[in-house]
C-alpha cells in the first residue's frame, strides 16, 4: 500500500531516521547478551522490539518519545532478567531450559531426542561438523540451551566436568 500522501511518506521517513538510531543505541549500550544467541526469553524480548519498531513507524497514535521509552524498557527488561539470573541461580530454572544429553557413550537417547525434537540425523550431522566420523567416538552430544549441538569426543571428554550442569537423564 502506498502512504496517502507526501506527508505520510515524510513523517514515516523522518520517525525511521530517528527511532533506528536510537535502537542501535540502546542495544549497542545494553551489551552482547542482548544480540547472543537467544533462548526463549531473548527470543521474546527479540520480538517485542521488532513489533515496537513498527508500530513506532507506522502508528500515529504512538509518539516517537513513547516508541523509544518502548523500546529503552524492553531491553531493560532483558537486562534485569539476565542480571536475575547471573545474581540468583535459582531463577535459571525458570528462565532457561537446561542443556540435555542427547547421546552418551555413543549410543543415541531416543526418548529423550523425542523429547527434544531432535533426529538422529541431526546427531550425526553435528557429529561431522565436529570432525568426527563415528558415533562411537562420542562421549556425549548435548542440546545446548540456545538450540546448538555441542559434540564431546571420548578423547577430549576429560574428567567430564563440563557436564555437572547437563540434565543427563540416562544416567
Amino acid at each position: 500500500m502506498l502512504p496517502n500522501t507526501p506527508a505520510d511518506l515524510l513523517r514515516l521517513l523522518a520517525i525511521a531516521l530517528l527511532v533506528y538510531p536510537a535502537l542501535v543505541a540502546i542495544l549497542r549500550v545494553s551489551g552482547k547478551r542482548t544480540l547472543s544467541k537467544l533462548n526463549a526469553f531473548d527470543f521474546v524480548v527479540t520480538v517485542a522490539l521488532g513489533s515496537t519498531l513498527a508500530t513506532i513507524l507506522l502508528s500515529r497514535d504512538v509518539s516517537v518519545v513513547e516508541g523509544i521509552v518502548a523500546l529503552a524498557l524492553l531491553v531493560a527488561l532483558q537486562y534485569a532478567v539476565a542480571l536475575l539470573a547471573v545474581r540468583w541461580p535459582p531463577s535459571q530454572r525458570l528462565l532457561k531450559a537446561r542443556p540435555t544429553v542427547l547421546l552418551r557413550d555413543g549410543r543415541p537417547r531416543p526418548d529423550t531426542m523425542r523429547a527434544a525434537r531432535v533426529t538422529e540425523s541431526e546427531i550425526r550431522q553435528a557429529a561431522r561438523s565436529h570432525g568426527a566420523g563415528d558415533l562411537n567416538d562420542l562421549a556425549a552430544v548435548v542440546l545446548e540451551t540456545d538450540g546448538n549441538l555441542s559434540v564431546i569426543t571420548r578423547s577430549r571428554i576429560g574428567d567430564g566436568s563440563c557436564l555437572v550442569d547437563v540434565r543427563d537423564e540416562g544416567r
